[in-house]
């Protein structure tokens, strides 16, 4: 979809391609709300401006739709599709990498109670497992703000993708 496309959809055409960029309820209502969009960094700003100011639970109900880092993700649908992509890296990752991030998945799931969320997209499955490692000494407070921000990056990387420049 291009951006005139984008921008002269009907609502729930919409609403339906952003939610596959963050399942947050609020998300695709308030950037669909933003139309139209003089520029593709525009909308991609504002995907990331709107993914910045969820509130908690909406941030909850985003990660509630994100596989863990590793798992192989299965399914057809846009949000799949863009999880397999971003985490392609994994498919060459060593064995013991593979083993500590589900090691590593699991004991952040215990103390924070949601899935491990990092923007995957470019980076190796080491950076991703060092990442998972420095994170796992955060407080709770500490890491909302991380989980926030790679919400966004990833949020925003997919709201590029939907609509290329």
């Amino acid at each position: 979809m291009d951006l005139a496309s984008f921008n002269a959809a009907d609502d729930d055409e919409v609403t339906t391609a952003l939610r596959a960029c963050n399942a947050a309820a609020p998300f695709a209502p308030a950037v669909a709300s933003g139309r139209p969009y003089d520029s593709v960094d525009a909308l991609v700003d504002r995907a990331g401006e709107v993914s910045r100011a969820l509130p908690w639970d909406a941030v909850a109900q985003a990660l509630a739709a994100h596989p863990r880092i590793g798992d192989r993700v299965s399914g057809d649908s846009a949000e799949a599709s863009s999880s397999r992509r971003e985490q392609a890296s994994m498919s060459g990752a060593d064995d013991d990498v593979r083993e500590a991030i589900l090691a590593g998945n699991r004991a952040y799931e215990d103390r924070f109670d949601h899935v491990f969320l990092v923007r995957a997209a470019g980076r190796t499955p080491e950076e991703m497992l060092a990442e998972l490692r420095r994170r796992l000494a955060h407080t709770p407070d500490q890491e909302r703000p991380e989980v926030v921000e790679q919400l966004a990056q990833i949020t925003q990387l997919r709201v590029r993708a939907l609509v290329p420049a």
